[in-house]
């Protein structure tokens, strides 16, 4: 029979991919860049390019718009601004849920690890941690892939956004691009897939000894 160490190498490469997953989606969902906006006045946004992103809309200006801000104006969206899309929304609630999810499935699998290694738990326990680690992967990197892939199709379709006048941005963009966190966001999802997917398939043997003892 192989031993608890020896079997749970591909639950190591699925803590592994888990853990690099989790970070690039904390980092998507930190970054700014999610839309980058090309527009035609230059009058206050000086580079014509203006950043959108989940949390906030940020452009480069050199006159003085806002008190603090001479070179980099940044406005937060406010929770009950209807201008704002349901995908930026989506988006903020998703990505929490998937920083949570991932965070539990990272708890788990390091449990069954250790227990692993040190074998001073039951295999069935132990095999039931990681089957848990991996559906959390999986529920995270579906809680990605929704609000990376609406906004990619907003992006796509160049659609507008509203933007009440003191955010001093048009409403639709002479065009828009993906910005890095899209990207981000896609790396993120088929990490913690293939994750939640090690998790999932690999068991450890159950022998008759240990049927008997549980």
């Amino acid at each position: 029979m192989r031993s608890l160490v020896s079997t749970s190498h591909l639950h190591l490469a699925a803590f592994a991919l888990g853990t690099v997953g989790w970070i690039l989606c904390t980092a998507s969902m930190g970054t700014v860049e999610w839309r980058v906006w090309h527009v035609d006045n230059t009058t206050i946004i000086s580079s014509g390019i203006a950043w959108v992103g989940i949390w906030k809309v940020c452009f480069i200006s050199y006159l003085h718009i806002s008190p603090g801000y001479k070179e980099q104006f940044c406005h937060q969206f406010s929770g009950n601004d209807p201008s704002i899309p349901y995908e930026i929304y989506a988006a903020q609630g998703l990505l929490l849920i998937a920083m949570f999810m991932g965070l539990l499935g990272l708890t788990a699998t390091v449990f069954a690890l250790r227990n692993a290694d040190l074998r001073i738990t039951h295999k069935i326990v132990i095999t039931r941690f990681f089957l848990l680690g991996g559906f959390f992967y999986i529920f995270a990197g579906l809680c990605v892939l929704i609000p990376v892939s609406w906004n990619f199709y907003s992006v796509m379709h160049n659609q507008s956004i509203a933007f009440p006048p003191d955010y001093y941005l048009p409403s639709k963009p002479a065009s828009q691009e993906a910005g890095a966190a899209i990207p981000i966001g896609i790396v993120a999802v088929i990490l913690l897939l293939l994750s939640g997917t090690f998790s999932l398939s690999n068991r450890f043997p159950v022998t008759r000894d240990a049927i008997t003892k549980s």
